[in-house]
């Protein structure tokens, strides 16, 4: 076991990690980057990704804080450190439900800058006041001003729930950030965060000079770890993490890959690391779901359920083209823009020929967390208290089949019955969420080259084939005999294992398994 070393857990201040020795991944090459071209700019990434910590970053550099980057990449590119008046507003100050908690946070960001910059009483609304600060430095220090913008639309993402008030706050944020391009003459720097870019008709209208470099494949990396940076950075908590859990180097880091990996954030870039998880299973020394036990949107969640989303396609792949992937309208009920931004969805392939993106679940802390969050909205509360797949995967490891479908049986039994003769959608839909989550235990296939049955499940000894079908179109009898028509069990063979076919039938007046057929 290695010495342990302090990792950046919830430290969002550059200068209080590097005054307190922790342990620092150099990102200031990209900031040197920006700060050379001198541009506005705006970085989309997900929450808890690093954004706040890059933020904090600039403000240093351009405090001229010198000493706090000695053995940075930007200590020997920068020679002047020259010292600029820096703005940082940091949207995170408040929960947002309203208007008026909008109000607050923006008074609460001025209110520090007004003592600092003085204050001028004319200056009434939120845009008059920071347009007056801004003047005010310019004219006391000589030099431009630098503005940095942590979480911009926390306001919006808070408040989807209501559009009405949503959009007032739209209106609100519209007319504020809209000074950051009349005030362009005093500004040195402006660099905004958040996870979605609300563009066209939205706030990002009137910053139209912002250039937008999420998607630019030279700050892929900006935030976020890379597989060089792990192991290059956190070499002593990967071996301290392979011995805990008693796995080889090599198996920690496969471990480490396949649940934190994938995120994608141009065409061509590698993959990134989650930071926020990857920190705490080495803090922890375990894997678990980090990221997401942080909580999803509660908008999100009930929007999907409302628009009837396919969810099998955010494995399967979300095909959308290059213009509407960073342009996401709370109005037009599109989720694909935002779940991508948010992260739950990645870039897989990209199609030059027609500018359109495949996406899908970066990794399977993202897959497993985010169907576990959904299963809720599709089943009762008391069947869910009682639900546990590991006791269905036990029941299949001992070859119990009736045990296993007398439990699935009684699971779905709890889908609320719908009335608007989507109930064959809905069944779907449950049975994707409830055999992916196996997954994160068993093996869980639904394709072959012969064909696609609805589920296949291989444990150690046995592969069980599921073919499901409303009683109205067809019997548990008719699915064991498209099994066999259909030839699905042939990719296993030879595999030595036993094979068994199960055809599963669902009734109307029974909302839910009404029989079952076995054969081997």
């Amino acid at each position: 076991m290695l010495p342990t070393r302090k990792l950046p857990i919830g430290i969002q201040d550059f200068e209080d990690l590097r005054t307190n020795g922790y342990v620092y991944v150099d990102k200031t090459a990209y900031l040197y980057r920006l700060v050379s071209l001198g541009k506005p700019y705006f970085l989309g990434r997900p929450r808890r990704f690093g954004k706040s910590l890059f933020l904090s970053t600039l403000k240093a550099y351009f405090l001229g804080k010198k000493e706090l980057f000695e053995g940075l990449a930007v200590a020997e590119l920068e020679k002047d450190w020259v010292e600029y008046p820096v703005f940082h507003l940091d949207l995170n100050v408040e929960a947002y439900t309203d208007l008026n908690s909008l109000y607050m946070a923006l008074d609460t960001n001025l209110k520090k800058l007004e003592r600092q910059w003085g204050k001028d009483e004319t200056d009434t609304t939120p845009a008059s006041r920071l347009l007056g600060l801004i003047a005010r430095a310019y004219e006391k220090t000589g030099r431009k001003v630098v503005v940095l913008v942590d979480e911009y639309d926390k306001p919006l993402l808070g408040t989807m729930d209501d559009l009405n008030v949503n959009d007032e706050v739209r209106k609100v944020l519209k007319g504020f950030y809209s000074v950051l391009k009349s005030a362009d003459a005093y500004l040195r720097f402006v660099f905004l965060t958040g996870v979605t870019k609300f563009s066209k008709v939205s706030v990002f209208s009137d910053l139209n000079h912002l250039v937008d470099i999420s998607l630019n494949e030279k700050y892929a990396g900006i935030c976020g770890i890379s597989e060089s940076e792990l192991v290059s950075y956190f070499q002593p908590e990967i071996e301290n993490l392979a011995e805990k859990r008693k796995l080889t180097r090599e198996a920690t880091l496969a471990e480490l890959k396949k649940r934190y990996d994938g995120y994608h954030f141009s065409e061509n870039s590698e993959g990134m690391y989650n930071p926020f998880s990857l920190l705490n299973t080495f803090n922890d020394e375990r894997f678990r779901n980090y990221w997401f036990d942080t909580g999803t949107p509660t908008f999100l969640i009930k929007t999907f359920k409302k628009q009837h989303f396919d969810i099998k396609s955010m494995e399967d792949g979300v095909k959308i083209s290059a213009d509407e992937i960073s342009d996401y309208r709370a109005e037009f009920e599109n989720l694909v823009p935002l779940l991508y931004q948010s992260g739950y969805l990645t870039i897989k392939s990209y199609n030059d020929h027609f500018c359109s993106y495949t996406l899908g679940f970066p990794n399977e802390e993202v897959k497993y967390g985010f169907l576990k969050e959904l299963l809720p909205v599709y089943m009762q509360k008391n069947t869910l208290s009682e639900f546990y797949v590991e006791f269905f995967i036990e029941d299949l490891m001992a070859n119990n089949v009736e045990s296993f479908m007398t439990r699935l049986t009684a699971f779905f039994a709890g889908i609320p019955y719908d009335l608007n003769n989507k109930e064959e959608k809905h069944y779907q839909t449950v049975f994707f969420i409830f055999f992916r989550l196996m997954g994160q235990f068993i093996e869980v296939e639904q394709h072959s080259a012969v064909g696609r049955s609805d589920a296949v499940v291989i444990t150690s000894h046995t592969v069980f084939v599921f073919e499901f079908k409303l009683s109205e179109n067809a019997t548990a009898k008719a699915a064991l005999k498209q099994i066999a028509d259909k030839g699905y069990l042939k990719p296993y063979a030879a595999s030595g294992k036993k094979l068994v076919k199960i055809g599963v039938e669902f009734g109307k007046e029974e909302r839910g398994i009404s029989r079952w057929a076995v054969a081997n």
